[in-house]
């Protein structure tokens, strides 16, 4: 009750409620401190994504605690933008998951301190085996960072916690700093949309990334007829494939117009029946490359100034397939 009055007052006086102010304190404790951390970086960013990009097996992230719950969200960042990465607890390195790391690989370990006792079983097994190793840390002069390779420095900012001891603005920046090296190195290894869809072909996204030639019709079903097919044919082929259309190809297989519904309308005063395909079509039909996403399909057929619903995917000008709009609602594309 006492604490619905004091909001209730604030909200009279105009001013904002202690739940609004520390919030907002904590977001601006932690902007500013991704702010410092990007001035910070130097060029001990570039030899870490030189050694990264390097690496021949797998980046093997890990850290303890809070750090540890980073360092998962960082290694799947990785291993979703092209570079091959895993999570190894520390704690379970000491008791066989050692094993999981190998001369290929290279070790990114997240401690803020540098002193978690934990990491040395594993730091010491880099060491031994001379896998490179990077230190994210907040102190330069810990034994993890004198033992790393390379050591990422985070700067020193207060943690938002009001006593100074829950790890907040701290892992921030640790998050922060593993998004910029996997976006750094998808960049450096070119990984494109197409790259994306392969590791993401489920939910929303793949979705978004899903081609043409995923959903596409083939050859087998394609509606089409010949320059010189009687209209009475034609109309045939376009009911029994079922598309509202009919595609009409020359003596060379390319497409050279299009049948469609509105097309009948237009020449049905016309002894239609009696007309050849090439009479009665429209020249020079929208179409798409089957690698063009099926995002860019549908947008195609909802964006025109007539709104269609079947789409030729052509090769130069050969057609190999066609696309229904139904496709893509169905496929979750939108």
């Amino acid at each position: 009750m006492a604490r619905q009055a004091e909001r209730l007052a604030n909200h009279k006086t105009g001013a904002a409620s202690p739940d609004l102010v520390a919030a907002r304190r904590v977001l601006k404790l932690e902007g500013d401190a991704l702010a410092a951390l990007s001035e910070a970086l130097d060029e001990s960013l570039v030899e870490t994504i030189d050694r990264l990009h390097a690496v021949t097996g797998r980046i093997i992230v890990t850290g303890m605690g809070k750090s540890g719950h980073v360092a998962r969200k960082i290694a799947a960042t990785l291993a979703s933008t092209g570079s091959p990465a895993q999570f190894v607890h520390p704690g379970e390195a000491s008791h066989g998951d050692l094993g999981m790391v190998t001369a290929k690989d290279a070790v990114l370990a997240l401690s803020y301190s540098g002193r978690t006792t934990e990491l040395s079983d594993l730091v010491a097994y880099t060491r031994r085996y001379d896998i490179p190793l990077i230190a994210i840390t907040g102190e330069r002069a810990s034994a993890l960072a004198e033992a790393a390779d390379v050591s990422l420095i985070l700067p020193r900012m207060p943690e938002a916690c009001p006593m100074g001891l829950a790890p907040t603005t701290s892992t921030t920046m640790a998050l922060g700093l593993g998004d910029a090296l996997a976006i750094a190195l998808l960049e450096r290894r070119g990984f494109s949309a197409a790259d994306f869809q392969v590791f993401h072909p489920g939910g929303a996204l793949g979705k978004r990334l899903l081609k043409v030639a995923d959903i596409m019709h083939g050859k087998e079903e394609l509606p089409t007829c010949s320059l010189d097919c009687p209209m009475a044919e034609a109309i045939l082929i376009m009911t029994a494939k079922r598309f509202g259309c009919v595609g009409v190809v020359d003596e060379s297989g390319t497409l050279s117009g299009i049948i469609t519904d509105g097309d009948l309308r237009r020449h049905m005063e016309n002894n239609l029946l009696g007309q050849r395909a090439g009479d009665v079509m429209t020249g020079d039909p929208k179409t798409i490359r089957p690698q063009a996403l099926a995002v860019e399909a549908l947008r195609m057929m909802n964006m025109s100034e007539r709104p269609f619903t079947s789409l030729f995917v052509v090769d130069g000008a050969e057609p190999l397939g066609i696309v229904h709009i139904h496709d893509c609602l169905r496929t979750g594309v939108a």
